[in-house]
């Protein structure tokens, strides 16, 4: 037994000691005896002696659930459930529950402490179970239950019954779920698409938009239907918003925006769109695209020009690699051997280096996803910025 849990049950103990001493001397009126009982000896015994959930038993069943010790079982409780131990956390909830003497909101307060045990320990079904009840039967525990179940559909991945909850919690005044009910919407749009339902992807996705209207997520799938539908005007209009919206997401855009101008005719509008808003917000990936169109309107040489010119003032290393391809076209010899050299080690450096990132909890890798599988956080990954990003 670790030390950390000799501290926690040691003023159980002596919790468990003075209780008994204080009705004891209550119920002898005076009379002289002993404070203690051979309990009380017994469980510090299985303390010592390492045998901590012997001692549990021991300390709870001294400690008779009434209206002086009941807060005492919620304290034990959930700090065995911080410490990890959770089904000495389960124990001491499902005995309180057992108790005949709770008032509702004692009741209450225990059957959440036991279903947020459950879904500690994974157990799901039963954690659902028993929010579901709070949520039908409590006043005080409804609103925390219904943040429980969204978590629990979440991780369930059921959609519907997450949408559900949360339009709950919005009829209860919680308008800052309603940009996670956009992602649950837009999980449906990506199942939608999976299956090839486009009209249900769109009707999805701008239902999305409907709960939040700066959702980018629910606007590259909108875009993403009418590239594919042939609606390229309509994909230009949409793929614009992108900017209003979120600016750290228009590396996502670039690809998608620029099939759509260039599919009608519209290039020298594309070279015009990327030049205003690279001077906006900047960004690697706006400028990679933008010497990519210099280079395929007006040559080699001006694309190179153009890149060493946004190189001095923002240099990146996806902008270095970008300058060497150019200089390669046009080079030979030693020259051309150096810069091979120097395109391999650039290569290894990108190749090794993450693109995206979580603002809450700093988990980074090369795919975007919209929720962190770190911090489980919706819409934080975003591209990353700097030398060594955009």
């Amino acid at each position: 037994m670790g030390v950390e849990l000799l501290f926690l049950l040691l003023p159980i103990a002596a919790l468990s000691g003075w209780l008994l001493g204080r009705r004891e001397t209550r119920d002898t009126e005076g009379r002289q005896f002993s404070l203690l009982s051979s309990d009380y000896f017994k469980g510090l015994n299985f303390l010592l002696n390492e045998q901590p959930d012997k001692a549990i038993e021991v300390f709870i069943h001294m400690l008779e659930v009434d209206s002086d010790t009941v807060d005492t079982h919620f304290a034990v409780g959930s700090l065995f459930r911080r410490r990890g131990e959770v089904d000495r956390a389960i124990r001491i909830h499902q005995n309180l529950i057992a108790r005949p003497t709770l008032s509702r909101q004692q009741r209450d307060q225990a059957l959440y402490e036991l279903g947020t045990d459950y879904m500690r320990a994974g157990l799901l079904d039963r954690a659902e179970n028993l929010f579901q009840e709070l949520v039908a039967e409590s006043t005080s525990h409804r609103q925390q239950a219904l943040r429980q179940l969204l978590d629990i559909y979440q991780q369930e991945k059921d959609w519907y019954k997450a949408i559900a909850v949360g339009q709950r919690l919005q009829g209860m005044g919680n308008s800052a779920v309603s940009p996670i009910i956009a992602q649950f919407f837009c999980e449906q749009a990506e199942q939608a698409l999976m299956l090839g339902e486009r009209d249900e992807v769109l009707r999805l996705a701008r239902r999305a938009l409907v709960e939040d209207r700066n959702c980018v997520r629910a606007t590259l799938l909108e875009g993403r239907i009418e590239l594919e539908a042939g609606s390229h005007k309509s994909a230009v209009r949409i793929f614009k918003r992108v900017e209003q919206q979120d600016p750290a997401y228009l590396p996502e855009v670039i690809a998608p925006l620029q099939e759509a101008f260039l599919q009608q005719g519209r290039g020298g509008e594309m070279l015009t769109y990327l030049r205003d808003i690279l001077a906006r917000h900047g960004g690697i990936s706006i400028m990679l695209a933008l010497a990519e169109l210099i280079r395929q309107q007006q040559g080699e040489k001006e694309a190179a020009v153009f890149v060493t010119g946004h190189m001095r003032g923002h240099p990146s290393i996806r902008g270095m690699e970008r300058l060497i391809d150019l200089k390669l076209l046009s080079s030979e010899g030693q020259a051309r051997d150096d810069l091979l050299i120097l395109k391999d080690l650039t290569d290894k450096l990108l190749e090794s280096k993450p693109v995206y990132c979580c603002s809450q909890c700093g988990y980074s890798g090369k795919t975007l996803v919209w929720l962190c599988p770190s911090c489980k956080q919706w819409n934080t990954t975003k591209p990353i910025h700097g030398i060594e990003g955009e």
